[in-house]
C-alpha cells in the first residue's frame, strides 16, 4: 500500500542526533582518526621538506685546539670534505656523512663523529692521550687574495 500524499500527518523528517551519527559506529571512529592524522601529516611535511640538508663541502682550518681546558696552539692539518661524500685530513681519507647537527668521518676502520655548529665550524671532542681534546675547524668561505673584485 502506498502512502497517501494528502495524509494530515506526513512522514517525521529524521534529524542529525548523536544516536545516529557516523561517529559512533566503529569504522566511522578508525576513518576519522585515520583523516585527523593525515591532515597532520600533510600540514608539517611541508615544513620539513623544504629543509635542505646543509651543504658542508670545504676546506676547514683549525680554529682552535683546547687540551684539558686550556686552549693551545693549533697546529692540525686542514679538513677538506669534498662534495662527493668524502674527507682528507693529515693522510686519513674515508667518507663522511651529515646527520642532523653530526657528521660523522669514518674509514674502513675508524669512526669519529664531530658536531656541527653555527658559523661554519666543526667541533671535534675527544679523549687523547693528554686528557680531554677539543678540535675546532671554521670554513673559510672566501681565502685572502683570491677574491676578483673586477
Amino acid at each position: 500500500m502506498r502512502p497517501n500524499p494528502f495524509a494530515v500527518n506526513p512522514p517525521a523528517v529524521k534529524f542529525w542526533t548523536a544516536a545516529n551519527s557516523l561517529v559512533t559506529k566503529p569504522f566511522a571512529l578508525k576513518m576519522l582518526r585515520w583523516l585527523s592524522m593525515a591532515a597532520f601529516c600533510a600540514a608539517i611535511l611541508p615544513a620539513v621538506s623544504n629543509a635542505q640538508p646543509a651543504n658542508l663541502s670545504g676546506r676547514y682550518q683549525c680554529a682552535q685546539a683546547k687540551v684539558r681546558g686550556k686552549v693551545v696552539p693549533c697546529k692540525a692539518a686542514p679538513l677538506t670534505l669534498k662534495n662527493d661524500g668524502r674527507f682528507e685530513l693529515r693522510g686519513w681519507e674515508g667518507s663522511y656523512l651529515v646527520t642532523g647537527e653530526w657528521v660523522e668521518l669514518s674509514d674502513s676502520v675508524v669512526r669519529s663523529r664531530a658536531k656541527i655548529e653555527p658559523g661554519h665550524r666543526i667541533v671535534f671532542r675527544y679523549h687523547g692521550k693528554h686528557g680531554w681534546c677539543e678540535m675546532v675547524y671554521e670554513r673559510r668561505l672566501a681565502e685572502l687574495g683570491k677574491t676578483n673584485l673586477g
